[in-house]
């Protein structure tokens, strides 16, 4: 009874993949052909893809050279959120964004909504009018395992323990304390002495010294010295000179020389450079760009 039970069960199973398998479901032969180029793209896609989120973290385009030669669409094809607006209209103890401002949002070239870090850098009107900012001009790789230099015989060298920028070789460029103390003339603190006193002007001196400033890639420098050049125009310079200061110490900007620089160098300046870094030089393809 069983035996006849499982050829009778067998033979149903048998018949029902056959049916499945006729050309009753299939499309035409000409549908077919025309699916078969957009099917191997798709497989190409597929192959192209990396197999796992593991495999993804450590593709060569996170870690130099790659990374040095990423455009900003390779890195925005898979970290386009950074991009999104996603700031909350209420914070959790419910004050309005609108009516929030933060110490660094205090000049008046902090316009807008509230944005989102990355949006506030990349996106915002003053960022593009003032700035020329790409993923790599900040980011230059870090190590997913442990995020750390010297972990590993393959780890990135020169890298700052648990960050994925160096704070304070990019950060600080725009988000260091004005060294005013080093500045002749200045006779304390940019917005509680000097602004008044120089009628929040800084090219009242600084348009006979060092005049050789802000060539470099990631800064828009025919735009920055027209701002300041206006009326309150010391809201643009101080704006990345100590306006939005998130760290307490002073960037050691490079000393380009200037016409009629004086041959003596003081004694606050006896280490700085007197050149940019190589990947920022404006005659270097600028980070970010298709190279």
């Amino acid at each position: 009874m069983f035996r006849l039970l499982y050829v009778v069960s067998a033979g149903l199973i048998a018949a029902v993949v056959a049916s499945g398998c006729t050309d009753s479901t299939s499309p035409p032969a000409s549908s077919a052909s025309a699916a078969l180029p957009a099917a191997s793209a798709a497989s190409a896609a597929a192959a192209a893809r990396p197999v796992s989120y593991q495999a993804a973290k450590y593709d060569p385009i996170h870690f130099k050279p790659a990374i040095e030669q990423a455009s900003d669409q390779q890195c925005l094809a898979c970290h386009a959120e950074v991009l999104k607006p996603t700031v909350r209209k209420t914070s959790l103890a419910g004050v309005e964004a609108a009516s929030a401002k933060a110490w660094y949002q205090q000049i008046s070239t902090y316009q807008g909504e509230q944005e989102t870090f990355h949006r506030r850098h990349l996106e915002t009107p003053y960022a593009k009018q003032v700035m020329n900012l790409h993923c790599t001009t900040c980011h230059q790789g870090n190590d997913p395992r442990d995020r750390a230099s010297g972990s590993s015989a393959t780890a990135q060298p020169d890298l700052t323990l648990r960050k994925t920028v160096s704070a304070q070789a990019v950060c600080l460029k725009c988000h260091g304390q004005m060294n005013w103390p080093v500045m002749i003339g200045l006779p304390g603190p940019w917005p509680t002495q000097s602004k008044a006193l120089y009628q929040n002007n800084c090219l009242a001196c600084h348009a006979a010294f060092r005049t050789t400033r802000h060539q470099v890639n990631y800064l828009n420098a025919k735009a920055i010295e027209e701002l300041a050049a206006k009326p309150d125009g010391g809201d643009v310079c101080y704006g990345c000179h100590g306006g939005r200061a998130w760290y307490r110490a002073v960037y050691p900007y490079p000393r380009h020389a200037w016409p009629d620089m004086p041959a003596e160098i003081p004694s606050w300046a006896k280490n700085r450079p007197t050149e940019s870094e190589p990947r920022f030089v404006i005659a270097a393809t600028g980070q970010g760009e298709k190279k």
